[in-house]
């Protein structure tokens, strides 16, 4: 069975100058996350830890004082010559920033958009104007049938293709474990991997993994949004496989249980990580499934009761509405930034993202609390597909594609590396 080089490499414990400062990391992230139940996406390290955090309960400014003196710290360490190392000196270096970044937006501090992008994610979007957006619209206007504003043509058709409640259940399984077996040809997982899966309401997002360590991950679907079959291939490969379970299990496994470096076993929300987090995930759909049509056609359609013929038809759709991803981008950059008041954004969106009210407003309580997080998604894929393509090479095989990108998520590369 293929492995990614990540896999391949001996795997290394000798001491390094490193460990201290990634305790201290690690511990940051912990204190921090006492100020905020969101800034702590995962964690399975020692529990002593988890309690001295909340015994000790630092103030958001001790948290960015101590997190600038690791940093400098981590500066201090002379660049490794072996390159996986080096790699974890410039990971720690960008988490860290991001720690003091947060600790500095908690105390009340305001970023521009993108220069909090820049602080936390080590990255900055791209513009996309109007006009892009525009041109979209008016092929979407000649394709959609019916009458009536786009909008509204547009959600009347993707109702068409929303599962059923009672055969919901059926779909999201049948999702996950083809993205799983899929996956599987082309990486070994941990004896113990698995997950599971659990449907929810009153959230903000539509899927979330929550992963747990010992590779093994919570899955959750929000039902209180449609759930239409692209999304139940959508989250199988963005919260399963290859996405979030098995980006965090690959780290689990290579780095931390490999290597020992503690400091994968927190995932601060609000870091360089989840660049690629969800960027691999985004970009893992389309490397799991570049058969999407014939998929859901032959598969999912028939076990939602849809009717099959309609597949092309759909997938096409789908494929022109990605086209406005990047709306979301600049609707929340203009939102955070102070160029456009809530109901005027909320408005940008039903237009140009053509997202319905519910969903619009969805998407407002989102920008409210997590702000420039939004450029992880088309972003993060946008460069993830270009790094798989860039070292796979033109010519690359699927499988070749494959090991590039498993590489990656064994790795703890930042943003910067992709380009």
């Amino acid at each position: 069975m293929p492995t990614s080089a990540a896999s391949r490499a001996a795997p290394s414990k000798r001491p390094s100058p490193l460990d201290a400062t990634a305790e201290q990391y690690v511990k940051l992230v912990l204190a921090l996350g006492q100020h905020g139940e969101s800034e702590v996406d995962a964690y399975y390290g020692p529990e002593a830890w988890a309690e001295e955090a909340r015994a000790t309960r630092w103030t958001l400014e001790e948290i960015g004082r101590r997190a600038v003196e690791v940093r400098k710290a981590v500066e201090a360490v002379p660049v490794p010559d072996d390159a996986l190392l080096a790699m974890r000196r410039r990971f720690l270096l960008g988490q860290l920033t991001a720690v003091a970044t947060r600790a500095r937006m908690l105390s009340g501090e305001r970023l521009t958009f993108d220069d909090e992008s820049e602080a936390l994610y080590g990255a900055r979007a791209p513009r996309h104007t109007e006009a892009e957006f525009e041109a979209v619209l008016a092929e979407l206007e000649r394709r959609v049938p019916g009458s009536g504003p786009l909008g509204e043509r547009v959600e009347r058709f993707r109702q068409r293709f929303v599962i059923p409640a009672d055969r919901r259940d059926a779909v999201y399984r049948a999702a996950i474990d083809e993205a799983r077996r899929r996956t599987l040809l082309h990486v070994k997982l941990p004896a113990e991997e698995r997950f599971t899966l659990e449907y929810v309401t009153g959230k903000p997002w539509g899927g979330y993994n929550w992963f747990k360590g010992q590779a093994t991950s919570v899955i959750q679907i929000n039902t209180d949004l449609p759930n239409s079959v692209w999304r139940a291939v959508m989250l199988a490969a963005h919260e399963g496989y290859p996405g979030h379970h098995v980006y965090n299990t690959l780290l689990e496994q290579h780095l931390m249980r490999g290597r020992g470096w503690v400091e994968f076993t927190v995932y601060p929300l609000f870091s360089p990580m989840s660049f690629i987090a969800e960027g691999s995930a985004d970009y893992g759909v389309e490397l799991a499934f570049p058969d999407a049509e014939a998929f859901l056609r032959d598969t999912l359609f028939p076990l939602a009761g849809l009717d099959p013929r309609l597949a092309a038809d759909y997938v096409r759709m789908e494929a022109l509405l990605e086209k406005l991803s990047y709306a979301n981008t600049e609707v929340a950059r203009a939102y955070v930034d102070g160029r456009l008041g809530r109901e005027a954004a909320r408005d940008w969106l039903m237009r140009y993202a053509l997202l319905t009210p519910k969903r619009a407003e969805l998407a407002m309580t989102s920008f409210e609390s997590t702000r420039s997080y939004v450029i992880n998604y088309k972003l993060g894929r946008d460069l993830v597909r270009q790094y798989v393509e860039r070292r796979a090479g033109p010519e690359a095989t699927p499988a070749r594609r494959w090991e590039v990108f498993l590489d990656l998520l064994a790795s703890p590369r930042l943003p910067s590396d992709l380009r």
